[in-house]
């Protein structure tokens, strides 16, 4: 795990193949501290086509323990349309 907020990723390599099994698009800190938030948008590689899927988004919360982030929570945004109706109903509940 990663001692610096900065450094935490989503993209995997498999050690066996060498191929990326997900692909970093973009990362996002919404929060730093002990307990950071980071906004990722990825894409998984499909095992038997070898192509990426649709970017995905997944929100995940760390807890940092003895110098190093560890996972404590993850929420996945699988689709567009998902996406939208989380953005809709952020944008009623703050009157944006």
């Amino acid at each position: 795990m990663s001692a610096e907020v900065e450094d935490l990723t989503v993209e995997y390599t498999d050690e066996e193949t060498g191929e990326v099994v997900i692909k970093e698009l973009s990362k996002e800190v919404l929060s730093k501290g002990a307990w950071p938030t980071v906004m990722f948008f990825y894409q998984d590689r499909d095992p038997k086509t070898g192509e990426f899927s649709e970017p995905k988004v997944s929100l995940r919360r760390y807890r940092k323990m003895q110098g190093t982030f560890k996972p404590q929570g993850k929420f996945k945004i699988t689709g567009k349309a998902q996406a939208e109706a989380i953005i809709n109903v952020l944008k009623k509940w703050y009157n944006i």
